[in-house]
């Protein structure tokens, strides 16, 4: 059931957005967009990063919004998910670096 503009009615939830493991392995792919951007050494294998900054929900983000991440920036020493705050404020949001992710596969 949904209104005229296309989205559910009011207290249903929006369908899932569906999985793409093809672009996910696309983006393992790429290097590091924080090493790219910011000068700095890839030193291990890129992982895809689901975006978390400026969400609403807790519900994991469409897969065509990953970001690659290398394990340092991902989950290591200067992760994003061991120190988002200081991540944020040394590099900025992570939906950021969505769109040039996206422009470099599609």
């Amino acid at each position: 059931m949904s209104n005229l503009a296309g989205l559910p009615a009011l207290g249903l939830k929006q369908p899932r957005p569906a999985k793409d493991p093809a672009y996910l392995a696309r983006v393992h792919d790429l290097p590091c967009c924080i090493c790219r951007a910011f000068g700095e050494r890839q030193t291990s294998p890129t992982q895809a990063h689901h975006v978390i900054m400026g969400r609403f929900s807790q519900r994991r983000t469409p897969d065509r919004m990953a970001i690659p991440l290398c394990y340092d920036h991902h989950q290591g020493g200067k992760g994003i998910h061991t120190h988002p705050a200081w991540w944020a404020e040394t590099y900025g949001n992570d939906y950021d670096f969505s769109a040039a992710t996206q422009d470099q596969l599609l």
